[in-house]
């Protein structure tokens, strides 16, 4: 078997055998859940030729190994006993986590799927600002009402939400742990806000207005889910449907309103007023610091802890300076992105990856690619993007800069006057943003670095700036211009804008993604299946034309195990252009949480000159999306 001695390595670095939990593998990552991730040794599995990258997320420790790693995967597990062959993790009897992890994990899985309706709506606020503030339209039209209404409703009914995804988190019926929120919100109950005399059964109840809080809501789901594992116990299982439920909803919610609520409102105002005592007291210290740390709290995942504090100081105080001191941080990335980019000589390697990395920070805010793609590989710039971000975090809280709504960090948010004082806001993002792309120009690549900011192409192929080989391609004289069919209908997405950092980072291949609109694969190529995984949700074929193709269905798909897949063909099977692969339920894997968003990708791109984008919107299976030349 191959990569025997590669997977010893691998299990050796994490810990040893007794350190793993569990095991499964996506298309381009080994999934490890480790006892201990302390025991693992990150920098030297980084130093591995073999590993393109290590992503601690989502309470697993994840090795990047690229189109081989079902290879690996199944000399790891021919090397070492441990769970999760074909993807059935078997959990450890009393396996103990670290506590801040399982906590991370939670408020990660419980927020994941609301940032694009948080971030949405806090646009549409900020944008509102906007039009008051020039007079566009006024607080009583009813224009602005309408607008009003849906930049307010997520924060509003944020305990429904935050209700259905920590349900989901702690294994409970997500409806149920909705409705408990729902009914904190219920016009009978919140009449009671202003009445005297408030009470249930005989004991005093304390009416709280629950809209946009966070921390009462966590509090009853938690206890909730125990509740239902305990009622399912004691309660037939021909009686659960509605039982369950009932007792459940009439359990927890005079619970939550008598004690859960206050205690957990209580708890969430002091952690904002310890933030807050923290910047009074010494407020250019504590922005230094968490400018500085911000990046790395983010690669651990960490930053979501800062997401409840945040809303609650919105909903206290109108502002949040944690978010205004942190932003310093995107900017301080997206000066890396630029100082490499400018650093980098026309069609080198940094110049591929720091192009598109540098739109998506300052368009969307969103920092990851930067993070993984470039900062994570130059030791160097670990220092600078610390600094930079510390720099403009101590401005940004020496002016007590604060962010007025739940907005991504970008150029959007900067248009529409977000942050107050707007003065010292610019000060810190610029001094940020200056400090990351000088400091990385003239000091953050070292000559060990230098190869990746060579010219990929040899000076000697190149003529008045065109690529000779690209131009002899096409007119046949040689190399070769291939066209990549998508195997999916749906829309296009340029890789960058995957929301996965190893993916949008080119680290797995090149390509296109694709939102598919149908729930079939068809063969984009003449080839042979090279690779189908034991989930189904990936499968990988060896083009005729020397092009090594991997389609990927979804994002973290290969946790479904299967479910929602239909394979139609078998590793080792010759296919033809436009033959149906798999098949997949879209609105099974939807309902699961799961991305549908498809990596198309050529794995083996380092073997070609070009990979160019086609520039299409939309696509029907079969159609041409991207060239790779030759």
């Amino acid at each position: 078997m191959k990569y025997l001695e590669e997977a010893k390595q691998i299990v050796a670095l994490v810990g040893g055998e007794n350190n793993i939990s569990s095991l499964v593998h996506c298309a381009t990552r080994l999934r490890f859940e480790l006892k201990d991730e302390g025991k693992a040794d990150k920098d030297g599995l980084n130093k591995l030729s073999y590993v393109l990258q290590v992503v601690i997320s989502g309470g697993q420790y994840q090795v990047v190994i690229g189109p081989a790693v079902h290879d690996y995967y199944e000399a790891i597990l021919s090397v070492a006993k441990v769970g999760g062959r074909n993807g059935s993790a078997e959990k450890e009897e009393g396996k103990k986590q670290n506590l801040m992890n399982r906590a991370m994990k939670v408020i990660s899985g419980a927020f994941s799927p609301l940032i694009p309706a948080l971030a949405g709506a806090g646009m549409v606020k900020a944008l509102l600002t906007l039009f008051t503030e020039f007079g566009i339209m006024g607080y009583e039209d009813s224009t602005y009402l309408i607008l009003s209404a849906a930049g307010n409703a997520v924060f509003y009914f944020l305990p429904v939400f935050l209700g259905i995804t920590l349900s989901k988190q702690f294994g409970a019926n997500p409806y149920v742990g909705g409705t408990i929120g729902a009914a904190l919100l219920e016009p009978n109950f919140t009449g009671l806000l202003s009445a005297e005399g408030t009470n249930f059964l005989g004991i005093p109840v304390t009416p709280i207005d629950y809209a946009a809080t966070i921390f009462p809501i966590f509090i009853a789901v938690m206890i909730y889910s125990l509740l239902e594992k305990g009622l399912k116990k004691i309660i037939k299982q021909e009686l659960q449907l509605f039982l369950v439920p009932m007792l459940s909803m009439m359990v927890m919610v005079p619970f939550t309103v008598i004690l859960f609520g206050p205690f957990g409102t209580t708890v969430g105002n002091a952690v904002s007023d310890v933030v807050v005592a923290l910047f009074n007291f010494n407020s250019l210290i504590a922005g230094l610091l968490l400018g500085a740390a911000y990046p790395f709290l983010t690669m651990l995942g960490l930053h979501w802890g800062f997401t409840p504090v945040t809303l609650q100081n919105l909903e206290l105080f109108g502002g949040d300076v944690l978010e205004g001191a942190a932003v310093c941080a995107v900017f301080a990335q997206i000066g890396i992105a630029i100082g490499v980019y400018l650093k980098g000589k026309k069609h080198s390697k940094i110049r591929e990856v720091a192009g598109p990395t540098i739109i998506t920070g300052i368009c969307a805010g969103v920092t990851e690619p930067i993070l993984y793609g470039i900062v994570m590989n130059y030791k160097r710039l670990m220092a600078v993007v610390a600094i930079a971000g510390g720099l403009g975090g101590a401005i940004n809280g020496a002016f007590h800069v604060t962010c007025d709504a739940y907005v991504f960090h970008n150029i959007f948010a900067l248009a529409m006057q977000t942050y107050s004082p707007f003065a010292g806001y610019l000060a810190g993002i610029t001094a940020a943003l200056a400090a990351g792309l000088v400091l990385t120009y003239f000091w953050g690549i070292t000559e060990n670095d230098k190869a990746d900011f060579e010219v990929a192409v040899p000076d000697g192929q190149k003529d008045g700036g065109k690529n000779v080989a690209q131009e002899t391609a096409k007119s046949g004289k040689s190399g070769q211009v291939m066209e990549i069919h998508s195997p999916l209908s749906g829309e296009v997405m340029e890789l960058k804008d995957v929301p996965d950092e190893v993916f949008a980072s080119g680290v797995a291949g090149q390509g296109i993604a694709v939102n598919p609109s149908a729930g079939e694969v068809k063969a984009p190529c003449n080839g042979v299946v090279s690779v189908l995984f034991p989930s189904k949700h990936a499968i990988g074929i060896a083009a005729e034309d020397g092009t090594e193709r991997l389609i990927h269905v979804g994002l973290n798909t290969v946790m479904l195990d299967g479910a929602g897949f239909e394979a139609l063909v078998e590793q080792g099977d010759k296919v033809r252009e436009g033959q149906p692969l798999l098949r997949f339920d879209m609105d099974f894997i939807r309902k699961q949480g799961y991305s549908l968003v498809s990596p198309i990708l050529v794995t083996n791109a380092d073997d070609f000159q070009q990979i160019r984008l086609l520039g299409k919107k939309q696509v029907e299976a079969g159609e041409a999306v991207y060239e790779v030349i030759g």
